[in-house]
């Protein structure tokens, strides 16, 4: 099946990009830099969804401790901040052309970057901090405050008047704010963006679970020797 998805994304890829590079219209105000967008919002979504796949598994580790759950909220944690890196990069070269500027302390930005700090305060976290419950207590509440932060970024164009583009996609977008050929193209991306975020999980959390017998095997042996 992890064969299957992968032979899919790559297929979806191939073609997500001749729509962006080929296909979509060329946007009359913000130019040729608009086509970043398709890359831009895709990774936004996932970067956020991470958090929340971290704060949930967290959680279940918590009330199970079942260390299937933590290797998920591991490896979620370890793709969210490489999204959450692609946002921001993404968007600094996109506002630099159109603001003039690489970065502004715009309400939207300053709220993904607190989100790429959480995302690294929770890998150090675990790399560093406490280890058993204390630990894992501790990154609990990094992630609900990522969690929590992920609808902010969502909603900062509605409750704060910012330099950022309003909303053109989601349940709280009154029109449709793109061409139609654009709102295809964007659509195939987030799926396609969407599916290799599940593959590339699905193979890092199966990664994680082998290091974690490997490591129990290990104490084991200590324990004998």
């Amino acid at each position: 099946m992890r064969h299957g998805i992968l032979i899919v994304t790559a297929a979806l890829m191939a073609i997500t990009l001749w729509m962006i590079f080929l296909w979509v219209p060329t946007e009359a105000n913000l130019g040729v830099s608009q086509r970043i967008f398709y890359i831009h919002v895709p990774t936004g979504w996932l970067g956020m969804l991470s958090i929340v796949i971290v704060a949930i598994a967290t959680a279940l580790y918590l009330k199970t401790r079942d260390q299937k759950w933590d290797a998920l909220a591991y490896s979620a944690a370890e793709f969210g901040v490489i999204f959450a890196t692609i946002i921001i990069v993404t968007g600094a070269v996109w506002a630099k052309p159109i603001w003039g500027v690489w970065w502004t302390w715009d309400a939207k930005l300053t709220t993904t970057l607190i989100l790429w700090f959480i995302y690294v305060s929770y890998l150090m976290m675990r790399a560093y901090g406490p280890k058993g419950s204390q630990g894992l207590r501790y990154c609990s509440v990094l992630a609900l405050i990522g969690a929590i932060d992920a609808p902010i970024i969502y909603l900062t164009t509605i409750w704060w008047r910012t330099a950022h583009p309003e909303l053109v996609i989601g349940p709280l977008v009154e029109s449709g704010g793109l061409d139609s050929r654009m709102q295809v193209a964007f659509l195939v991306s987030v799926v396609t963006f969407t599916l290799m975020f599940a593959y590339l999980l699905w193979e890092r959390y199966s990664l994680r679970r082998q290091e974690d017998a490997v490591d129990e095997a290990h104490q084991a042996i200590s324990l004998r020797v």
